[in-house]
């Protein structure tokens, strides 16, 4: 089964952030931390993220959701910071 997001929503699958650079230096957690993910689908009223981009959201402003044994977060596209 396909999640098809609605309106300006964006169905994306959770990364697991860096926690070292290259150079070898760990990086410490910070107090809210940023969502990485990358793009399943998108609702068609989505103007700027498409379909395979990986992007960083603020982590409480996403729903979680389990399908078929994947997780996925669903999200507005204004709440997405960036994308990678």
């Amino acid at each position: 089964m396909q999640l098809k997001p609605l309106q300006d929503r964006i169905v994306a699958t959770k990364e697991q952030p860096v926690e070292m650079t290259k150079s070898g230096i760990l990086l410490g957690e910070a107090k809210e931390k940023p969502a990485y993910a990358v793009v399943e689908s998108v609702g068609p009223e989505v103007k700027v993220v498409k379909k395979g981009d990986k992007i960083i959201c603020k982590d409480y402003s996403t729903t979680d959701i389990k399908v078929d044994d994947k997780d996925y977060i669903i999200v507005k596209e204004e709440d997405v910071l960036a994308t990678l």
